[in-house]
């Protein structure tokens, strides 16, 4: 491959700038030239950018004829008057050094030197350019889909990675599909950038939000809590500064209108929004709507929260899977248990403590139940099923042969 077309390849090389790539280029030079002579002070590089070429020249001192000591440094009088007659000892012979003629090693060298320097600075370009953009919002273009990765290209042909973990369960792309996503992490690791894309990320909803709700954007109304189980659902706290605004309002959209498209984007991903409050009793009985709920004891040192409910409202406070407590303790940041209310009847009956059951249930059970803090009979009677079963890390079968056990004691009596 000729000189020139090694110069082409790297000329018009993405996220470099022209000063930088002649800085490159003369660099490369050098570094072959002193590998070849030992030394590239005496020689000057020039390159051309725009006319695709450059220019090398070697300078020596004209010593008398027999003293040269170097021959990269100097040259002798009767080679020098070869070159011009008018030389004499002292003065300076600049030539033109001809880098073809070096060989084909010199060449494969210079080619190497570049294709190194140029990759080095393509990643610190990149790196600089994503670096302080993590939890921004972009579009990028599908480019390859793997089992564990989406490849992207940015709007530079810039490489993206969407790991399968960030995807959104359903997420299906095809390649040139412009998909959106944020920017969750730059990893740098041995000068090697790797810029990772998230569309399960809180912040994606959150920027989704911002984009197509104009009072966020404008300030007017502010996200203050967001809790996502990615594809599924997803509960937002909102406050505005200005009474006018009803945030709830303004977010949902008339007939959902505003809201339709962060949940199309989303997969179908149900959003519920809520009314923030500074109050912490007041935002975990909105939390947990659509339930309606009758009392809440908390522990606000430990961030517990003790919910109790109708008989009829405890499974909508839990959801589907649980998924409607685990959101509303996400959101608000207190661990919730939901607990039946007992009438006055029920309340006076004598309750029986666990331990007293250890013949007819195991004893790792109740320990594991009494690990959740419920210590009775009444107590576990009184929990949701689904909670002993996450909770207490049991089996279905296990908890409702417990709950077998423990309703019979009652009904004997």
């Amino acid at each position: 491959m000729s000189l020139i077309e090694t110069f082409s390849e790297f000329k018009e090389t993405k996220n470099i700038d022209r000063t930088t790539m002649v800085g490159v280029l003369e660099e490369s030079f050098r570094s072959v030239i002193a590998k070849i002579f030992g030394s590239d002070e005496n020689f000057d590089v020039i390159v051309n950018p725009d006319k695709g070429d450059f220019e090398i020249y070697r300078n020596r001192e004209v010593v008398a004829d027999g003293e040269v000591v170097s021959e990269n440094r100097q040259i002798s009088l009767s080679e020098a008057r070869e070159i011009d007659p008018d030389y004499e000892e002292g003065e300076e012979v600049s030539e033109e050094i001809d880098f073809a003629k070096f060989g084909r090693r010199a060449i494969l060298t210079l080619r190497q030197t570049l294709a190194s320097k140029i990759l080095e600075l393509e990643h610190d370009a990149l790196y600089n350019k994503y670096k302080d953009r993590v939890g921004e919002l972009i579009a990028a273009e599908v480019y390859q889909t793997w089992k564990n990765e989406t490849l992207l290209m940015d709007d530079e042909k810039n490489e993206l990675l969407l790991p399968k973990s960030q995807q959104i369960p359903r997420d299906f792309f095809h390649k040139g599909d412009t998909i959106r996503a944020i920017i969750d992490r730059v990893d740098n690791t041995n000068g090697n950038p790797k810029i990772f894309l998230s569309r399960t990320s809180p912040d994606f909803l959150r920027r989704l939000l911002e984009m197509e709700i104009p009072e966020i954007t404008d300030g007017l109304i502010t996200v203050r809590s967001i809790a996502r189980i990615p594809g599924e659902r997803a509960k937002i706290a909102v406050e505005s500064y200005d009474d006018r605004i009803d945030p709830v309002g303004a977010c949902v959209g008339v007939k959902g209108s505003r809201i339709h498209g962060v949940v199309r984007e989303l997969n179908n991903e149900n959003i519920d929004v809520i009314n923030y409050t500074s109050n912490p009793r007041l935002l975990i009985q909105r939390a947990l709507s659509p339930a309606q709920v009758s009392s809440i004891q908390l522990n606000e040192e430990d961030k517990k929260a003790d919910v109790y409910l109708r008989p009829e409202e405890v499974s909508l406070a839990i959801g589907k899977g649980g998924m409607n407590i685990k959101l509303a303790s996400m959101l608000t940041g207190y661990t919730i248990d939901v607990y039946r209310e007992v009438d006055g009847d029920e309340a006076t009956e004598d309750d029986i403590y666990l331990d007293e059951f250890a013949d007819e249930i195991d004893q790792w059970v109740i320990d594991a139940i009494k690990g959740i803090g419920l210590e009775t009979a009444k107590d576990v009677l009184n929990a949701p099923r689904e909670m002993l079963i996450e909770k207490a890390d049991l089996e279905e079968d296990t908890v409702d042969e417990v709950l077998r056990v423990l309703r019979a004691e009652f009904e004997e009596e």
